[in-house]
């Protein structure tokens, strides 16, 4: 036995704890402690039945995910796996009741199914979420999971791995009883009911009824498939989820083991779960801010304040009264104001009508979002949100006010997408209170903010922005000021080439489709219109003097907006859209717009391939990331990783652009950007650390390493 795990008795019951805090992942020693202890309990002729119960706030959530490095690097037996201790586990002579309380994910809920019996608390969740890692269970989960809770639940649990509610657990036969009271002692008594009745212990792998009927079982397995193609565009693992649990199905207990192992392996081994394990580790990797302090006082959030009743204003306002925090919500006139409460409400209406929110809950949460016409109150909010047009001189006429109003220690936070954070704080006798917090829309939604420090924000002010993220349930991403901060100063790039392309002889349909195939939520046209072509028209015009004279612009964008074709809030922008229909619909007008515009800037069009549409556009991201890599804007490659997986809808099973630069490998990538800087000019100058990687054989993640991380 381990300090990790522990033996001790209640009468004739041995109740074995795990204590590997703080999730009591199966790390090294664990595994090995549960062996030793389920042993000993089966030597001890006293004991007439075992608990296994995890100490802390959970059970088991899971394995260690940095063994699976372990594994791909070599430095572990693949074969050295849970099989051989969950094996000790269901073959004990004595009943062994799994007792789960918090929750009982991936492995935990694999060695909950080796016990012979399953307790739990009505909170407690169980799943196998193996997938969002790019693998599928690999310690029998496809195959006792089937056995306990048929073909159709089983697939659905492991081609998605979302949380099953204990009461659903029940019911589904995952686990048997839900315990009032005591866990540990209710447990017990389970125990000890068991051992008495004189029935042999229940093994999972010896259950077939829940499998035996072939038509049953196809008709699961099909709708599962179904699911995957529409909900799992891309990923591999669900796929080979389904294929595993279908062996279940139609192959003996040992048989399907192997089946799974080998699926197991073929998923472990692909990009795409090293790229998820990247992005699981990545969104732990961004909270972490050199230089600062964790012992550093925060300024405590109770009461907000935004300033914009329009689509961003209202999403933040949600945002605040989701976490519990009571808000204002300012706008200039009383239309304006029922027109932005009347969109939270109907938000509101449409979360509740999906089941995912009660009525009540949507009452307690509007009752925190207080509308106002003037800056009463304001005095009393922690921080204050700017969240109207985006235009500097409004900006900063919003910040002279607020600076006349607010608190001192009051944070001051601008949700500017693109504007100078610093030039903003001007307007203030108190930058060091000033940051922006870029939302994404709709910002209820998005689970990211690019939050942007000034030269003179404070370290208490970032801190507080960065734990303030965690509490409104987003990922807070630092970066530094510049044009577009991190992700619109990138995302202007690879929008500029999408428009390149069609200058030069692309559709629209065409850059849509292979964006869109190779894993992006939507093609950069389509993301155009749903943004609204009048944003980044605005942005161009307020920055338009800082382009060198002569550089190469996209040429039609403008020309469409200048037609009142802003997207889809007109009917009509790169596409057209039928009224109360969001669905693209290719338009001749817009082809014929291109061609003509084309034709007069002297730009001789051609055939455009797949790969160059990629290239041109995925390239552009890496080049530029690297750039900001190098300027210090980005603190790390994981966190324009995370915010463009985050915030624009990159696939995370390429683990983001820079993740993707690296599989493709820093060599090619660099060849490919000095030919188009040859072939487009100067706005492909290569990066000089994209260069100096390049030569040096190195990666955006040794970059990364080399600062620490």
């Amino acid at each position: 036995m381990s300090e990790l795990v522990t033996l001790s008795k209640d009468g004739d019951i041995a109740v074995i704890t795990i204590n590997n805090p703080p999730v009591n992942a199966l790390s090294p020693g664990v595994p090995e402690g549960i062996v030793a202890s389920v042993q000993a309990a089966q030597k001890d002729g006293s004991v007439k039945g075992i608990v296994l119960v995890g100490g802390g706030r959970t059970f088991i959530a899971g394995a260690d995910i940095k063994e699976f490095g372990k594994i791909t690097s070599g430095q572990k037996d693949r074969n050295v796996g849970l099989h051989p201790v969950l094996q000790v586990m269901e073959d004990c002579p004595k009943p062994i009741v799994c007792a789960i309380h918090g929750t009982a994910f991936g492995g935990g809920l694999e060695t909950a199914m080796a016990c012979h019996y399953r307790v739990a608390v009505a909170s407690a969740q169980v799943g196998q979420p193996e997938c969002k890692l790019g693998i599928i269970p690999g310690a029998g989960g496809t195959q006792r999971l089937p056995r306990l809770a048929g073909v159709a639940v089983a697939a659905e649990m492991c081609a998605f791995g979302d949380p099953v509610p204990a009461p659903r657990a029940l019911q589904a036969g995952i686990i048997d009883k839900i315990i009032d009271g005591d866990l540990v002692a209710g447990a017990v008594a389970y125990a000890r009911e068991m051992a008495a009745s004189g029935k042999p212990s229940r093994r999972a792998r010896d259950l077939t009824g829940k499998i035996s009927d072939p038509k049953v079982n196809e008709a699961a397995l099909a709708a599962g498939r179904d699911a995957v193609k529409k909900r799992s565009r891309g990923l591999l693992a669900p796929r080979k989820a389904i294929d595993a649990v279908e062996a279940a199905s139609r192959l003996p207990f040992d048989q399907g083991i192997a089946k799974e192992a080998e699926l197991f392996k073929e998923c472990l081994f692909s990009d795409q779960s090293k790229a998820l394990i990247h992005v699981f580790f990545g969104e732990r990797a961004v909270a972490k801010i050199p230089g600062i302090s964790k012992d550093l006082p925060l300024i405590p959030i109770k009461r907000a304040a935004v300033v914009g009743g329009g689509t961003m204003g209202g999403g933040i306002t949600m945002n605040y009264a989701n976490a519990g925090i009571p808000v204002l919500f300012k706008e200039i006139s009383q239309e304006a104001l029922d027109k932005g409460l009347g969109i939270i409400k109907k938000n509101y209406a449409a979360t509740v009508s999906k089941g995912r929110l009660t009525q009540e809950q949507m009452d307690q949460r509007m009752a925190l979002i207080e509308p106002v016409l003037t800056y009463d109150k304001f005095e009393e909010a922690d921080i204050i949100v700017e969240a109207v047009f985006e235009e500097m001189a409004l900006k900063k006429r919003v910040f002279t006010e607020l600076d006349k109003i607010a608190r001192p220690d009051a944070i001051l936070a601008s949700n500017t997408s693109t504007l100078n954070i610093d030039e903003i704080a001007s307007a203030t006798s108190r930058p060091a209170q000033v940051i922006g917090h870029h939302f994404f829309s709709p910002a209820n939604v998005m689970r990211v903010i690019e939050i942007v420090r000034g030269k003179q924000s404070s370290p208490r002010v970032i801190a507080t922005s960065m734990a303030l993220a965690k509490k409104l349930n987003k990922v807070g991403i630092l970066v530094g000021n510049c044009r577009g901060f991190l992700g619109n100063r990138m995302f202007h790039h690879y929008q500029r080439e999408a428009q390149f392309l069609l200058e030069e002889g692309a559709t629209v349909e065409q850059v849509d489709a292979v964006l869109y195939d190779y894993g992006m939520a939507m093609g950069p046209l389509a993301v155009g219109d749903l943004a609204g072509l009048d944003v980044s028209w605005r942005i161009r015009k307020e920055f338009k003097h800082l382009d060198p004279p002569g550089i190469r612009v996209p040429l039609v964008s403008d020309q469409l907006c200048e037609l009142g074709r802003y997207g889809q809030k007109t009917g009509a922008g790169w596409y057209r859209y039928e009224a109360g229909n969001r669905t693209p619909l290719p338009d001749p007008q817009v082809q014929k717009i291109i061609e003509q515009t084309a034709a007069k800037a002297g730009i001789k069009r051609r055939a455009i391939s797949t790969e160059e549409i990629l290239e041109r556009t995925l390239y552009s991201l890496v080049n530029e990331g690297a750039n900001i890599l190098a300027e210090g804007i980005a603190l790390r490659a994981v966190d324009i990783d995370m915010l463009y997986i985050l915030g624009y809808g990159y696939p995370a099973y390429r683990g983001g652009p820079m993740w993707y630069a690296d599989t493709v490998g820093l060599k090619k990538v660099y060849a490919k950007v000095c030919e188009f800087e040859k072939q487009h000019g100067s706005l492909w100058a290569p990066s000089p650390l994209l260069k100096e990687l390049a030569e040096s054989g190195k990666t955006f993640a040794d970059f990364d390493k080399s600062k620490g991380e």
